[in-house]
């Protein structure tokens, strides 16, 4: 299968916004919720963000309010908009479904929040 591939990624200061994109697989894209997940250093891997087939949202408490998920199912392309980045937002970002597949992990995309 072809993994998903992340982008938008960069350094920002903090207060600063963000558009990540993730570019899927069709066949796993249009029937299952995407999610889009990040990894600090020493950290493990969590889910921030996640967008059902149908539209629905959900978010983790630590960024509710300041990032936006979203998905264009004629492009199979998921979306993360980030706003008012903190520091503690440093991470590598990945995307995938919701509950995660296993061996569907793409390179993810750095962004780093200076203070």
């Amino acid at each position: 299968q072809v993994q998903p591939v992340e982008s938008g990624g960069g350094l920002v200061q903090a207060g600063g916004s963000l558009r990540l994109s993730c570019a899927a697989s069709g066949s796993i894209f249009l029937f299952n919720a995407m999610g889009w997940y990040r990894q600090a250093p020493g950290k493990q891997r969590e889910l921030v963000a996640r967008i059902t087939s149908a539209g629905s949202t959900n978010y983790a408490d630590s960024v509710k309010g300041r990032f936006t998920i979203s998905r264009n199912n004629a492009k199979n392309t998921v979306y993360l908009q980030m706003n008012s980045l903190k520091p503690e937002d440093t991470a590598v970002y990945y995307c995938n479904t919701d509950p995660y597949i296993w061996n569907y992990w793409g390179q993810g995309t750095q962004v780093s929040v200076s203070s």
